[in-house]
């Protein structure tokens, strides 16, 4: 069988130059460790394999991060079993190669499939690696990294109307990825988090060895759930608890312009928000729109809402809450809780339920060249401070820009925020998301682009966290900081620097996890948790998984 195998494998890569002997080396590695010779030419994508470019853009959801000049990986796997991982990692360890891991390709730095250093480095992409297996009776599910949110919510509601899951609304998300960041979604202010649901897991770590919850020990899942991605192992599938929701939920957006009191309206918000029952999700979209009276830009705020329960439970409540909102019958619609994730993308009303299959289809921050950041706020912003935030929304490279204000509250100020490494618990009123986005021919020059975003933020810092200032790890922005590549030991002080805007005081207990698991730093990339030295020297054992 080797053989055949290796010659499978360089026939995928004849034209591989003398520069490139590190590819060769590790396909060479890869033929001998690989059992199955059936499929091989259809998991292993070399640059020079006519298919190498469709597999990697075909989940590079930031075209930012897809140009002529961005690194590439070597070779890319896509994987059908845990051997072929298993593999994988051992050939990256013995030849000295970086792995990247994507799951569904949102990371919003590129970080899954690229990278800003200049190190030969393979990507293991877990497309095939998708099945959801739902049981109906116990309110639980397995389902494998490689899935995206829109698989998950679809095989739940054909089985069910009345089970949900906490995770987020983008449907092309990978599940994988969303998770090993926290995941919040529409559900979140009622249940938590998707990481809060999640009861199990089975994990590749740097051994090679697959383990679940029972064998990796509480700190290594306690890590996997909200640590970030690229860190600790490769998360081959999850078990989840699925939630009870109502068969109908009911939705509406509002939008109010200047003209029509925006501002007085946001500001009222923030006192309201995150004070409503946990059945309520809302948030605003803030973005610059032609006014309707005489076509002059003016600022538009969206107010959206997703509540569990009908129109008639609905409509007291906001009259009680929030009145000056003005919400009547008209404004509201009924659906299932699956449909209502569609409809918070923007989808129109009555698309089919397929359509959360459709892993390929445009929607809120895929297949764009964009830059997002994202902040948490504890105390009302003044009137005159939004004044002078929409003042920037003028700017011709701010056509595209958008801000999302999320309400938190409700079920996440009741869990402790050393429960899961995502702290953005109690005390937050809502968090913001700021994004810009531009079209290709655009691209020349995205620094503008890139500069505005930035501006934004800095304008925001005297009224939004405080050392630290909190950001979220699945908004992933490289501007707070990086890990040089190979400073073992100044990485700890390095990574610090934006390990506690992600993750706050748990940063140091990933660090002490990951130390313990992943000694030598194998899984690493620019913002990946690394291990401490210093308790190397005093002779952490790294075949201990129990507590810390």
């Amino acid at each position: 069988m080797f053989p055949f195998l290796i010659v499978v494998l360089f026939s995928l890569s004849w034209k591989i130059s003398d520069s490139t002997q590190p590819a060769e080396e590790f396909l060479h590695c890869l033929s001998l460790r690989f059992h199955n010779s059936s499929s091989i030419s259809e998991l292993v994508y070399t640059q020079h394999n006519s298919s190498y470019s469709s597999v990697l853009k075909s989940s590079a959801q930031n075209f930012r991060l897809s140009t002529p000049s961005t690194p590439t990986p070597l070779v890319i796997i896509t994987p059908l079993h845990a051997s072929h991982i298993q593999a994988t990692v051992h050939c990256c360890k013995k030849h000295g190669l970086q792995l990247r891991i994507r799951s569904g390709g949102h990371d919003f730095e590129g970080l899954s499939y690229t990278t800003t250093y200049e190190v030969p480095f393979v990507v293991i992409d877990l497309l095939n690696l998708r099945s959801v297996r739902i049981n109906v009776e116990k309110g639980t599910a397995w389902f494998e990294s490689g899935a995206k949110v829109g698989e998950l919510y679809y095989e739940i509601a054909k089985r069910s109307r009345t089970l949900a899951f906490p995770a987020g609304i983008g449907h092309t998300v990978g599940v994988g990825g969303h998770l090993s960041g926290g995941g919040f979604g529409l559900l979140f202010r009622k249940y938590g988090l998707a990481a809060d649901n999640v009861i199990d897991a089975r994990l590749i770590d740097v051994k090679e060895r697959i383990l679940d919850r029972k064998s990796m020990g509480e700190d290594l899942f306690w890590a996997i759930r909200g640590g970030g991605g690229g860190s600790f192992g490769i998360v081959l599938a999850w078990k989840l608890k699925l939630v009870a929701v109502p068969a109908i939920v009911t939705v509406f957006t509002v939008s109010k312009t200047l003209e029509q009191n925006a501002t007085k309206l946001v500001h009222r918000w923030q006192y309201i928000a995150h004070k409503l029952p946990k059945e309520i999700h809302m948030s605003i979209g803030i973005s610059r729109v032609k006014s309707n009276e005489n076509e002059k830009m003016t600022i538009q705020a969206s107010f959206r809402a997703v509540f569990l329960g009908s129109t008639d439970e609905l409509l007291p409540l906001m009259e009680e809450k929030f009145p000056q909102l003005g919400i009547v019958k008209e404004d509201c619609f009924e659906m299932g809780w699956a449909e209502s994730n569609l409809y918070s993308t923007q989808f129109p009303i009555g698309v089919p339920l397929e359509t959360l299959l459709n892993r390929n289809r445009k929607s809120i921050l895929s297949k764009l060249f964009f830059k997002a950041k994202s902040d948490y706020v504890k105390q009302p912003i003044p009137e005159t401070t939004f004044e002078g935030l929409w003042t920037k929304f003028y700017k011709e490279e701010a056509q595209s820009a958008i801000m999302v204000f999320v309400a938190y509250g409700g079920k996440m100020d009741e869990i402790l925020e050393t429960e899961t490494p995502f702290p953005h618990r109690a005390g937050n009123l809502y968090s913001i998301s700021y994004m810009v986005d531009w079209e290709e021919e655009e691209n020349k020059n995205p620094e503008k682009f890139m500069s505005w975003i930035r501006r934004i933020h800095n304008y925001m810092t005297p009224y939004v966290s405080k050392s630290p200032r909190e950001v979220y790890v699945n908004f992933r922005d490289l501007d707070i900081g990086t890990n040089e590549i190979n400073d073992k030991e100044n990485s700890h002080e390095q990574a610090k620097i934006w390990g506690i805007k992600y993750f706050k005081n748990n940063f140091d207990r990933l660090v002490n996890g990951k130390t313990m698991i992943d000694p030598e730093n194998f899984f690493r990339h620019e913002q990946s948790v690394p291990p401490l030295p210093c308790l190397l020297k005093k002779g952490a054992n790294s075949n201990s998984l129990g507590s810390l």
